[in-house]
């Protein structure tokens, strides 16, 4: 198993290239946490944003993708994007694994661990801080792969992460190297 996990790409179409053809070129699946195209009105516009060029990569993908909807994903985004901006929430099965993946606002780290429990999901994936997480909790991992395009943690490191069969790992991509890791 290899899942590649982003969020908050937020139209950033130079780095979404760095990461397919360095840290993603392998992987059997991708997760978005949501906020794909838009850059939001909060956000800085960066230097790589272009959406309808991520999108265009989006969709010439040659392996699944499956997107959480994002506070900063519209109606008219999908009219781009070939794969669906999925509900709020994304639930699937993977090699027996669990997971569910939310964007991330509109909810608290209590209501998390709540429905992850609810589901009884192995992993909850989420994005919407721009800022790295990997934890444990009641045999549940909490995932945040912060932002390979507006990192908002003191380092500002932009990060993506890949879940594999030995664990989790949050990588730097401009550094390509681990910033976190956990192992099953």
């Amino acid at each position: 198993m290899k899942i590649g996990v982003v969020s908050d790409t937020h139209g950033d179409a130079s780095t979404w290239e760095k990461v397919m053809n360095n840290i993603f070129r392998d992987v059997e699946l991708i997760v978005h946490a949501g906020d794909v195209l838009y850059h939001g009105p909060r956000n800085p516009i960066v230097p790589g944003y272009n959406p309808a060029r991520l999108a265009e990569m989006l969709n010439q993908l040659p392996i699944p993708l499956l997107i959480a909807r994002g506070n900063c994903d519209a109606d008219v985004d999908q009219l781009v994007l070939e794969y669906p901006l999925q509900s709020s929430y994304v639930f699937f099965q993977h090699e027996g694994r669990r997971f569910l993946v939310h964007h991330g606002h509109g909810i608290n780290g209590e209501q998390a661990q709540e429905m992850a429990q609810r589901f009884r999901v192995d992993m909850y994936i989420s994005g919407h801080t721009h800022v790295p997480f990997l934890d444990v909790k009641e045999d549940t991992v909490f995932l945040n792969p912060g932002s390979c395009s507006l990192p908002k943690d003191e380092d500002k490191r932009k990060t993506v992460a890949l879940v594999e069969d030995r664990g989790v790992t949050i990588i730097d991509v401009y550094r390509e190297e681990v910033f976190k890791e956990l192992s099953f």
